[in-house]
């Protein structure tokens, strides 16, 4: 029996476990700080356990839950991975995240082939299906002698058309705090041989149309540094490198506004204790709550009175004189009032969105590939984001175990050894990214 342990029963953590306890020769262990969620999981089936396990509080547990596995699979915050790593390390086990590789992981490159250990990350949805399915494409572009001089990238998680019932266009399907912690990010990309540079506080307001096959036009803002994928993805000789997130219209202009008022401010505060959301709302634009918040609001930032972003604001209860949150922060104040409200509705669908747009040169020719990926979630099951992120890492756990994938080092999933047995499983279970090519 090969042994894995799966750290974490967030969202998107249970198409991950439902695989790996559907083989028959592995036996999992889900550990997680709420044991009742690892317990759901797990169910009724004989080779899986459920612990209770807080990284934070008991760190000196981890070294031995690692050690009692093969493989280890973090699904907690990305803050705890390196944590893993290190464990991992010592004990010459596997890791697998779908977490983007922060420098310190990618230091571990070295002592993890020495040990003769692969640490997998990268491997769910974004990151993830979008390296491999972007990599199918290039390299097929390049063994036919062409050249990628244009790629742009788009991902998003989405309520599915049906589901789209609040005037933000969004309900979570993952972590709330982490979508405000990515509105914080700055960004960068090449766009025709220029580097451009976005600072976070004009995140939102860079951004653009773009239709999708079968749901219609979208925005797009940039995502983090597009650079680095330059390198990663194999092709210097691109002049346009975007990566960018997906959102229905509306969202951007909402969230723009949200960075100017400083909603998303993580400095940990006193002050905030006692206070309402209408009160938060007149202290931040320096107004008395007593006023006509609504036109103080407006005019602070530089939009009509009967504007729907005033609308959302309104909506979410900005303007009440509901008690805040016992939090520290701004940012954690917001999130659990967006989490509270931005919830999807028992029966509803999620939508998962993944677009990829090339420009190829061959010698006789020039063409543009699109890619995309449409993915709903199961009414009463998994959601299309909890599928999407946790069967690439399911799937490529096995392979880890099996002796499918047989790679050691600090990897993402760029390779064809792992990219092509990924996406074939994939699309086995429903999961198919779409082509097209034209002039």
């Amino acid at each position: 029996m090969s042994r894995i342990l799966v750290l974490g029963a967030g969202l998107v953590a249970r198409p991950l476990v439902q695989y790996l306890l559907g083989q028959p020769d592995f036996q999992v262990t889900v550990a997680s700080r709420t044991v009742e969620k690892a317990r759901a999981l797990i169910g009724d089936r004989p080779n899986g356990q459920a612990l209770a396990f807080d990284i934070e509080r008991e760190p000196e547990r981890l070294d031995d839950l690692v050690a009692q596995a093969d493989l280890a699979v973090s699904m907690l915050p990305y803050i705890h991975h390196l944590q893993v790593a290190h464990a991992c390390l010592r004990h010459r086990r596997h890791l697998v995240t779908t977490s983007y590789v922060k420098d310190e992981m990618r230091a571990l490159d070295s002592a993890a082939r020495q040990a003769g250990v692969l640490f997998l990350n990268e491997i769910g949805l974004d990151p993830g299906i979008d390296h491999m399915s972007a990599m199918r494409i290039i390299d097929r572009v390049h063994a036919d002698g062409g050249r990628v001089v244009s790629f742009r990238s788009y991902c998003g998680g989405l309520p599915a058309p049906e589901a789209n019932t609040n005037p933000f266009g969004y309900k979570f399907s993952w972590s709330p705090r982490g979508v405000l912690l990515a509105g914080r990010n700055d960004a960068r990309y090449l766009e025709d041989g220029q580097v451009v540079e976005i600072p976070n506080r004009r995140l939102f307001a860079t951004r653009h149309t773009v239709p999708v096959e079968g749901v219609g036009d979208l925005e797009a803002y940039p995502n983090r540094d597009s650079l680095p994928y330059i390198q990663l993805y194999g092709i210097p000789e691109t002049r346009t490198m975007y990566r960018g997130t997906l959102r229905y219209p509306g969202w951007c202009e909402t969230w723009q506004k949200f960075v100017e008022l400083g909603l998303l401010d993580l400095t940990e505060r006193e002050d905030l204790a006692g206070m309402t959301y209408r009160q938060l709302l007149a202290h931040l634009i320096g107004r008395p709550e007593t006023s006509d918040l609504r036109r103080d609001l407006a005019v602070h930032l530089n939009i009509p009175v009967d504007s729907p972003i005033l609308d959302r604001f309104e909506w979410l209860g900005l303007f009440r004189d509901d008690p805040l949150p016992p939090e520290r922060t701004i940012l954690d104040v917001l999130a659990v009032r967006m989490q509270e409200k931005l919830q999807y509705a028992p029966g509803e669908r999620d939508m998962v969105v993944l677009l990829h747009d090339f420009v190829a040169e061959y010698p006789d020719r020039r063409e543009r590939i699109r890619s995309w990926l449409v993915d709903f979630g199961i009414p009463h099951g998994d959601t299309a984001m909890a599928r999407t992120v946790g069967l690439p890492a399911a799937i490529a756990t096995r392979l880890i175990l099996q002796g499918v994938i047989r790679l050691t080092g600090v990897h993402i999933p760029v390779l064809p050894e792992i990219y092509r047995p990924v996406l074939a499983e994939l699309e086995e279970r429903g999961i198919r990214v779409q082509e097209t090519t034209g002039d």
